[in-house]
């Protein structure tokens, strides 16, 4: 697509922002107390912020503008951050990780598929019936036209005897034989063209690459190595046009500044009869003074600040009978915070919405109605970079112009106003502000953590970790490649209270909320709602470990193996374990982003340790997790993941209380086992023809997970076996054998998940919520308090 095709999808979606940040500002507004219309409200934001965030997604890695680029950049982080947020509200309102917005999606008419026109029970009953009838009459027909040729054949045997066989005859016979043949091959043919004209089966080139998408790659290559090359001459141009400017501009600057503060001196001396103070550096200088003010402005500005000073005197005195009054305020605001929670519902507010008004309005101003007819290739924009550093160069000047300025001023009062002792005054102002740093300095430094690598180079450290395997490659692999689909009855079996067990695609899209998002933006990590920690529960072989490497990949994040197993004999005693977490961590905020991956981590929180695993000290990280928790800050775009497949052994207590975030990885459902078996066995080189009956597959490996699927899969297609498919098509039958001596998930075991994940506090909040909770909540407060006045009672 060219770049104006680009541009216009920008200008479609920031419209499309645009008239969904309006409808946001009216719904903050309004307090709501009914559950169902708040969490359609959320899920409607969150579905057209996703739409807005793919589209700005598209134009922001196909625009070759660079200047555009910074601005879409902006704004993408907001909306991600706004979909975080969003995503935070709607787990807190339904106290669950998973949502299902399948009801909504129609409202919207964002189904997958058209919505089929609903029938009757007596119309569908009577469909199954045609249906069957027919078929049961062309299993007749065809069982009484072998009866017919079979009586035909005896009679015409019969007939002939041992007459001599005619030329005629036979060479009709033979046509008639031919043209039959003919007209079966040309009938399945026509049966085959019709079957893909209805969608029931696809097309002959289907899994071939097109010529067109083929091309629609290579531009896209070429357009990634313009932005390079643009982005490349937008910074020359920033120092080039900087310096220009300077050389120009830059005395004409200083002029005007050094004759705006002299007239400013000047007009102060007049109207109260001595020069003014000069505004400090941590003030902002002159800047705070002639901040786009008129003249006037400014001696109303002066004539204000004295009167204000005065007033600061009396209001000193009346601080102290303010404060006796604030004790009777707090608790006036009390009683207004529960009259405000008995009003109903209000969405909290956002640090997201801001940045994208800014945004928002940058483009209605500057690229909205900008008429870029000259500029055919997208270069930079010089007037823009000019007035961008005309500001810059001016703040800079104006540091110069400060520090001469005040020592004019110096000057001018020493000359005019002898009488006062300014020197002395000055002396004291700044012997104070050093005073007030190194207590602040003091301060900094407790807060700090001691440094127990200070003499080592970050690359030192680094070179350790990977000799120690505790820094390890992550393996090349995308999140697209956790392959699945989505539970399309969510919301039917939650009308019905029935909890869905949740889909790959629902973990894949968590996994890309609370990993990839966060760590892909620092503006994004800082600001969001902060997860610190990840846990991924789930039997063996359901593509845990997977996830973690597809965090990595898609963020270019370090991963850190903390593995009970990977530790174990790795600096031993409590000072080696100190030093080891202590270089983790330091090399991981340098390099960051960065994943700490614990593999089965419920040996480090083991009930009881097993006697063949206590010389490897699984729980060595016990006491540590929690103490790193709390030195993450937003600015360290770090996240613990854990992995298990036996939460159930763990201490639930110290699980929860390290790990944020829980999300239980399911065995596939019959529709992910679908689409996992015809996509292996297409991606490991396998056709799927009609003699290969996928559905069958899919019903019969039910239990099974991804890697049992995987595994079969390698095993039946070997190389001679993809050779032979051209005599001999692959049959359901082969990966059948395959899978005769693998054990799979039986129900028991996602039985114990589900049991183990109602015990979290998340789980326990959930089910409370389920079985009317609130009420027991207003029980238990009632209760306690009855406890603290019997309390009370007891000591009077």
């Amino acid at each position: 697509m060219a770049s104006a095709m680009y541009n216009k999808m920008w200008h479609q979606t920031q419209e499309a922002l645009n008239s969904l940040l309006d409808k946001e500002s009216q719904k903050v507004i309004e307090p709501q107390r009914n559950q169902v219309f708040i969490f359609q409200t959320l899920a409607t934001f969150y579905i057209k912020y996703v739409q807005i965030f793919r589209n700005l997604e598209n134009v922001y890695d196909q625009i070759v503008h660079p200047q555009k680029r910074i601005l879409i950049r902006k704004i993408l982080d907001g909306v991600m951050g706004r979909i975080l947020e969003l995503k935070n509200e709607m787990v807190e309102l339904e106290l669950t990780e998973f949502h299902y917005f399948d009801d909504i999606l129609q409202d919207l008419k964002l189904a997958p598929k058209r919505p089929v026109k609903g029938v009757s029970l007596e119309e569908a009953v009577r469909f199954i019936q045609v249906a069957e009838r027919a078929r049961q009459g062309r299993l007749r027909a065809m069982f009484m036209k072998q009866i017919f040729l079979r009586e035909y054949r005896a009679r015409h045997t019969r007939e002939l005897g041992d007459k001599i066989a005619d030329v005629g005859a036979a060479a009709l016979r033979i046509q008639k034989v031919w043209r039959g043949f003919h007209q079966c091959r040309k009938t399945k043919r026509h049966r085959e063209k019709e079957m893909v004209f209805l969608g029931m089966s696809p097309p002959p080139m289907f899994n071939d690459v097109s010529a067109t998408i083929l091309q629609a790659e290579k531009v896209t290559g070429l357009r990634n190595e313009v932005q390079m090359k643009h982005e490349k001459d937008y910074r020359e141009a920033l120092v080039t046009i900087k310096g220009d400017l300077k050389l120009i501009e830059g005395p004409d600057i200083k002029e005007n500044l050094q004759d705006q503060i002299r007239r400013w001196f000047i007009e102060c001396r007049n109207l109260t009869g001595t020069f003014p103070d000069y505004p400090d550096v941590e003030e902002g200088g002159s800047a705070v003074i002639f901040s786009n003010k008129t003249p006037q402005q400014v001696i109303d500005d002066i004539i204000a600040n004295q009167e204000d000073e005065e007033k600061n005197k009396r209001k000193k005195k009346e601080k102290k009978a303010k404060k006796e009054k604030d004790k009777g305020k707090e608790k006036k605001t009390k009683e207004k915070n529960k009259q405000e929670e008995d009003q109903g519902w209000k969405m909290s507010p956002s640090v997201f919405l801001h940045m994208m008004e800014e945004g928002n309005t940058v483009y209605k101003d500057i690229w909205k109605n900008k008429d870029e007819s000259g500029n055919f290739h997208q270069d930079y924009d010089p007037e823009m970079i000019r007035e961008e550093n005309r500001k810059e160069l001016e703040s800079e000047i104006r540091a110069q112009v400060d520090e001469l300025m005040r020592q004019e001023l110096k000057n001018l009062k020493l000359a005019v106003n002898r009488e006062k002792e300014l020197p002395a005054r000055t002396r004291k102002q700044k012997g104070g502000k050093n005073e007030q740093k190194g207590k602040k300095g003091k301060k900094e430094k407790k807060g700090k953590e001691k440094d127990l690598t200070a003499d080592r180079s970050i690359e030192s450290l680094y070179k350790e970790l990977v000799e120690e395997r505790l820094l390890i490659q992550p393996l090349k692999v995308n999140l697209s490649d956790y392959i699945g689909e989505y539970s399309y009855l969510g919301t039917t079996l939650r009308q019905v209270a029935i909890e869905p067990m949740p889909s790959l695609l629902d973990v894949r899209q968590l996994i890309a909320l609370y990993g990839i998002l966060p760590l892909g933006s620092a503006t994004v990590h800082e600001k969001a709602p902060f997860v610190k920690s990840l846990l991924l529960a789930g039997p063996s072989g359901v593509g845990k470990k997977m996830l973690v490497h597809a965090i990595c990949t898609e963020t270019g994040a370090n991963l850190f193996n903390l593995s009970s197993a990977n530790i174990a004999g790795k600096y031993p005693g409590k000072s080696g374990l100190q030093m080891m977490l202590h270089m983790v961590l330091k090399v991981a905020r340098q390099l960051q982003p960065s994943v700490v991956w614990i593999g089965d981590t419920e040996k480090t929180f083991y009930k009881k340790v097993p006697s063949a695993e206590r010389m490897m000290e699984p729980k060595r990280l016990k006491k540590q997790l929690p103490k790193i928790l709390k030195l993450l800050k937003p600015n360290d775009r770090i996240l613990i993941v854990g992995t298990t497949h036996r939460p159930f052994d763990a201490e639930l207590q110290s699980f929860c209380r390290v790990y944020q975030k829980i999300i239980l990885v399911p065995r596939p459902d019959y529709a992910s086992r679908l689409v996992l078996w015809r996509q292996l066995i297409q991606h490991n080189g396998g056709v799927i023809t009609d003699a290969l009956n996928v559905s069958c597959l899919a019903k019969v490996t039910d239990g099974f997970t991804q890697g049992h699927i995987v595994e079969v899969i390698k095993g039946v297609l070997t190389d001679r076996r993809v050779r032979q498919q051209i005599q001999k098509p692959l049959v359901a039958l082969e990966f059948v054998a395959a899978l005769s001596s693998m054990s799979p998930v039986y129900l028991e075991e996602e039985d114990s998940f589900k049991d183990w994940y109602a015990k979290t506090p998340m789980g326990k909040k959930r089910n409370l919520a389920l079985t009317g909770g609130n009420t027991g909540k207003k029980r238990d407060k009632g209760k306690k308090k009855e406890k603290k006045g019997e309390r009370e009672k007891k000591k009077k």
